[in-house]
């Protein structure tokens, strides 16, 4: 069976194809992997670090042949993808390689005149990583090289939606002569995923949906091994009437439609204050008015398609429901009609009510419910009124309350005004349906470790 790539900015044209993986491929990939644990393990941590730097190099000096082609498998503006693979590349990638012997060396936990008490982090084993389509390359940088960093081999599997960029990520990977069975990449839908995810693996890395995350935790469960799962969210923008709102409708923008509104983490819910939403509405209007929709590939893009006709498919249906039920169209940026493929207006809405589904589901697409409030405490419950808790945004010119409502929302990580969400020393995930553990920053690779004490008395003569 083969995975077939196509353009969805360009009417779905064939950019090449890519052999699913069966599953005797599969496990037979995960047999080698298990094979080369120990030795992988054993090199230590420095010996890793120097096989892996220059694959990270070679990803810098392809940035964009990757940038290209992600553009081409999954609609992204070009300038996007490729600030993609740079920041991944030379943000992420490389503050993993330069604070993994900070994160995972012995840490001294009891030194007295008796004992000596050290945690040691020990790799997991074989992790399978399971990765979304909507950042191909950062995906499997998160999916792949801190689990290798950490002693795990990977058994990767990219999205079926960018099977590409997942093969052009193994050639490189394969450029550098890792050890056999340390890196292998398997190809194909959830049921390449679901052999995977059952195999002889000792944990599961999944980012990606909710619904798939759960059914992957349930499989985990019964084999009794950790995962990490980031998931779905939608994540709430506090505006509260104390704002330059000037200053403040930019950052609103984009934390919405960023990757055209694909984004786990991006702001779903934009939640003002009555008193500024108008001018907020028409401030964000004229933002909207002034988007550039067309070709990814061309560097003027600031918004093309999304992934893939389904995805189109859904967001219309959530955008109709909730003009169905009395939502109003405060601002939309209508489609070019030379433009064919997965195309969906940009659009701010209002008049949104909790029972639509732009409220209740997670929309990953260019659509921005907005709704209003009075007081802090009304602010606060429609922030946590939703199965997810991955982000958060608040804005306020009074910084002690900010503070104090970020305090009361359930989200991984909550930004306060104009503040930059994301560093890679900061680790992520998030409360409710939104996952369990945490990536990136210490806790991220600890999170791929054994957590193993070695006390010893220091008069080893001593009974």
């Amino acid at each position: 069976m083969k995975l077939v790539s196509t353009n969805p900015a360009d009417n779905y044209k064939v950019v090449g194809e890519v052999k699913a993986s069966t599953k005797d491929e599969v496990l037979a990939k995960v047999t080698l992997a298990q094979d080369a644990k120990k030795a992988w393990k054993d090199i230590g941590l420095d010996a890793r670090i120097k096989l892996i730097e220059p694959i990270r190099d070679e990803f810098n000096t392809r940035t964009n042949e990757i940038a290209e082609l992600i553009s081409r498998e999954m609609g992204k503006p070009i300038t996007e993808s490729i600030g993609e693979v740079s920041r991944y590349t030379n943000g992420e990638l490389t503050w993993f390689l330069e604070h993994a012997g900070e994160a995972l060396g012995d840490e001294l936990t009891l030194d007295d005149d008796e004992s000596h008490h050290r945690i040691v982090y020990e790799p997991q084993g074989v992790v399978a990583a399971i990765a979304p389509w909507n950042f191909p390359f950062g995906m499997a940088v998160w999916g792949i090289f801190p689990s290798l960093i950490a002693g795990n081999p990977v058994v990767f599997k990219t999205s079926e939606e960018c099977p590409l960029v997942g093969m052009l990520i193994e050639e490189i990977i394969n450029n550098h002569n890792l050890p056999e069975g340390v890196f292998a990449e398997v190809y194909g839908a959830g049921d390449v995923g679901k052999y995977l995810a059952e195999s002889d693996v000792n944990m599961i890395w999944f980012t990606g949906s909710t619904q798939t995350g759960k059914a992957l935790y349930k499989i985990a469960s019964e084999k009794f091994i950790k995962v990490v799962l980031e998931m779905g969210g939608s994540s709430p923008c506090v505006v509260f009437d104390d704002v330059d709102v000037a200053a403040s409708v930019p950052v609103i923008y984009g934390g919405r439609f960023q990757n055209c509104g694909q984004v786990c983490s991006a702001l779903k819910r934009l939640i003002v204050h009555e008193s500024i939403a108008e001018e907020v509405g028409s401030d964000l209007k004229e933002v909207i008015k002034n988007i550039t929709i067309g070709d990814p590939l061309d560097p003027a893009t600031t918004i093309s398609s999304l992934v893939a006709a389904r995805q189109q498919k859904l967001v219309h249906e959530q955008l109709q429901d909730a003009l169905d039920k009395g939502a109003t169209i405060i601002a939309q940026k209508k489609i070019p009609t030379d433009l064919q493929g997965a195309f969906v207006a940009p659009t701010l809405l209002g008049d949104v009510t909790p029972d639509m589904r732009v409220w209740k589901e997670e929309v990953f697409g260019p659509v921005y419910p907005m709704v209003t409030f009075k007081t802090e405490a009304e602010a606060v419950e429609l922030a946590n009124d939703t199965p997810y808790g991955l982000t958060a945004r608040v804005m306020s010119g009074d910084k002690q309350r900010a503070e104090r409502v970020a305090a009361q929302i359930d989200a991984g990580s909550v930004a306060i005004n104009l503040e930059a969400r994301f560093a890679p020393c900061d680790p992520f995930g998030g409360y409710k349906n939104s996952g369990i553990g945490r990536e990136r920053g210490i806790h991220g690779l600890r999170e791929l470790c054994q957590v193993k004490v070695i006390h010893n008395k220091k008069d080893s003569t001593s009974a």
